[in-house]
């Protein structure tokens, strides 16, 4: 676009300015808290079959961060981060898409890959970094990754997916396929850099991905207010020539209709669009936060009034496609399995410390053979430091 005045311009002769408040942003809602559905909102496409795989996966999410929060405080593993309060943001808008499309993940998703088909035990050979970790345990815990799925590893540094995200959809374009990416982040991470050379990129590049903002209140322990001035994330799309639109986040149906309507968009016009769900994380940040200094009780009561969990599962009663005791059924049946999965997979060895050099390049360099030979002294000049390498050199 030049300089120029363009028709749509319109023109004053005295200063006027623009703030925060100048745009007014909607935010869609369908599912009221008591599972009832508000006066003229439109459902999104949604049937009894898929309407039980996302209730699965919001089960089978609860009891996983339920189980391995538990497991971190036992000292089983080292690290966790749950879900809990934003299963509506991550398995509605997951539920819109392609088994095609490709998600990149910040590291609260794990719901996603869980809707994609990701199976309890490779759930917990990630979780203990043992030998069957399609990660060949070099991640942390609640790093997912699976090719199958398409759903690409999880990288601790904050933001760098978003013009990763930015460079699939693309990729999907040059290739004259409809699928797209979508990249999930949370408000903290928009205020870094990537989040805003991801999204000029693919506005410029017209790339067919979603940017999917978890606005959950803080960034670890940073409130929104302390983050930033402007009105949320979405008052950002429009400056980049975004198509945005803000959902309320802890409805289900509301997540599922802006995202099977973004990813029509983005495959029909080849471009990105922004989704900003407004949320709120019920659990600390991680197993290493304590959300009691930073947070009342009081305000967390409040949100739990709003568990998406509880809001969809009520609509799921009044539509008769779930009762009290399949609810109870379900919770019970994933503790089971989780448990025996667990006592499982903390019980088989790491991965022969040879396979950290794999991967790299088609055939390790002299120079990691040097640094793997140098390990292994290390590790046999200090056994008791390291008793996990026994046996594994």
């Amino acid at each position: 676009m030049s300089n120029a005045t363009s028709d749509n311009e319109t023109i004053v002769h005295s200063v006027s300015f623009l703030d925060r408040d100048s745009i007014n942003i909607p935010i869609l809602k369908v599912l009221q808290a008591d599972g009832t559905v508000y006066d003229n909102a439109v459902l999104p496409a949604i049937d009894e079959a898929l309407a039980h795989r996302i209730y699965d996966t919001c089960v089978f999410t609860r009891v996983l961060d339920e189980r391995m929060l538990s497991a971190q405080r036992q000292g089983r593993i080292s690290f966790y981060m749950t879900c809990t309060g934003e299963e509506a943001s991550i398995i509605g808008s997951t539920a819109a898409l392609d088994d095609g499309d490709v998600i990149l993940a910040q590291y609260r998703e794990h719901a996603a890959i869980r809707y994609r088909g990701f199976t309890t035990e490779q759930f917990m050979n990630q979780l203990f970094s043992n030998e069957k970790d399609l990660g060949k345990g070099r991640q942390m815990p609640i790093h997912y990754g699976s090719a199958e799925l398409n759903y690409q590893t999880i990288s601790s540094p904050l933001a760098t997916q978003i013009p990763q995200a930015t460079g699939v959809g693309y990729s999907f374009k040059m290739q004259g396929k409809r699928n797209i990416a979508i990249c999930y982040f949370g408000e903290g991470a928009a205020s870094e850099g990537d989040f805003h050379a991801g999204l000029n990129m693919a506005a410029v590049l017209k790339s067919p991905t979603i940017f999917f903002c978890r606005n959950n209140g803080y960034a670890i322990s940073t409130p929104t207010s302390e983050q930033f001035c402007g009105n949320g994330i979405a008052s950002r799309g429009p400056g980049y020539g975004i198509h945005t639109i803000r959902v309320d986040g802890n409805d289900m149906l509301a997540v599922l209709a802006a995202t099977q309507q973004a990813r029509a968009y983005a495959v029909e016009n080849h471009s990105p669009v922004l989704i900003e769900a407004m949320t709120y994380r019920l659990g600390a940040h991680s197993s290493s936060d304590d959300p009691s200094g930073y947070r009342s009780k009081d305000e967390e009561a409040k949100w739990q009034q709003h568990d998406p969990v509880k809001r969809f599962k009520l609509w799921m009663f009044n539509k008769g496609w779930l009762t009290e005791k399949q609810d109870a059924e379900m919770y019970e049946n994933y503790r089971k399995e989780i448990l025996a999965e667990l006592k499982v997979a903390e019980k088989l060895p790491m991965s022969m410390l040879d396979t950290i050099i794999e991967d790299v390049y088609d055939t390790p360099t002299p120079r990691l053979k040097q640094q793997l030979t140098d390990l292994k002294k290390h590790l046999k000049k200090y056994p008791d430091s390291y008793p996990n390498s026994k046996g594994r050199l």
